[in-house]
């Protein structure tokens, strides 16, 4: 069965970084499109970023010069590289497939960033 878990997330002050890790069984992402997402309080669920089927990578403009995402296909595992942190960045983040019906979601992680 496909299984999602991510971790990684924190309590960090505003400036800070943070690496989240989403480890898979079930999917193969060197294979899908792959991405990062994140849903705060009272917002809807957005993409941050993304691996395309063919491995390029997308950012939302939130994230773009701050947010790196990476791969280990031999540990079948996405990361997140958050750097400069802002409050704004504050959510849940979650990693699933891009595009098409979702795999069941993972319980996702928290990220808080203090002012």
């Amino acid at each position: 069965q496909v299984q999602l878990v991510e971790s990684g997330g924190g309590l960090v002050q505003a400036g800070g970084s943070l690496r989240l890790s989403c480890a898979a069984s079930g999917i193969i992402f060197r294979l899908s499109a792959v991405g990062w997402y994140r849903q705060a309080p009272g917002k809807q669920r957005e993409l941050v970023a993304s691996f395309t089927g063919g491995g390029n990578t997308n950012y939302a403009e939130s994230a773009k010069g701050r947010f790196t995402i990476s791969r280990d296909n031999a540990k079948n595992t996405v990361y997140l590289e958050m750097n400069s942190l802002k409050p704004e960045d504050t959510a849940v983040y979650y990693c699933n497939k891009v595009g098409g019906v979702p795999l069941r979601w993972g319980q996702g992680t928290q990220v808080t960033v203090s002012s």
